[in-house]
């Protein structure tokens, strides 16, 4: 199979390989939050279930909070809470390492896989991860988000928690990839260009 002389293939393929890396980041992020913060999540989410759980850590570990409303009746009120602050776990600290680790090293890992050898090329490899990360982690804000709704004594009652949408997107979704996969893809290249 022959290349076309316009690199365009190569490209292209490059991009979506990053991209499919980034949704691979993403889940071994969340594999790593699990391990750390089972034993915490199982003991202060209940009865939200604990995939949704560890997915407000992981999405803490990111710096974005979570936003819990209410209402009663016709009152009605927010709050936003960070979950790792608030954290008596010895691992929760932990937490804030394992999105520019995990996205540093898949960065470098990239660039040594698709063999790019000058800055232009490092690029191409690390700033696609955004794309996959960026739907894992704006999919995710969705579907991690917690609603119920009751009735007490006739009066209407909700609840709902979830991380923030827009820092989720724009923070965890966008900037954490292109920032640590970038950096990774880059320092590799200089690394392995020498």
């Amino acid at each position: 199979m022959s290349r076309p002389a316009n690199g365009t293939a190569t490209i292209g393929g490059r991009v979506a390989a990053s991209a499919g890396v980034g949704i691979i980041l993403a889940a071994i992020g969340y594999l790593l939050t699990t391990l750390l913060i089972r034993d915490e999540v199982r003991e202060t989410v209940d009865p939200v279930p604990e995939w949704k759980g560890t997915a407000w850590y992981y999405f803490s570990a990111h710096f974005v909070e979570l936003e819990r409303g209410g209402s009663v009746g016709g009152w009605s009120g927010t709050e936003t809470i960070d979950l790792i602050a608030e954290s008596g776990s010895a691992n929760a600290e932990l937490l804030y390492l394992i999105p520019p680790v995990v996205l540093l090293l898949g960065g470098a890992l990239l660039a040594v896989r698709l063999d790019a050898g000058d800055l232009g090329q490092a690029v191409v490899a690390g700033v696609p991860v955004t794309i996959g990360y960026g739907v894992v982690m704006s999919l995710g804000a969705l579907v991690a988000e917690s609603s119920s709704e009751g009735s007490f004594f006739g009066i209407e009652t909700s609840e709902s928690i979830g991380p923030v949408l827009l820092p989720a997107v724009v923070i965890a979704g966008v900037l954490y990839p292109l920032v640590f996969a970038t950096v990774g893809s880059v320092v590799a290249s200089l690394i392995t260009s020498r």
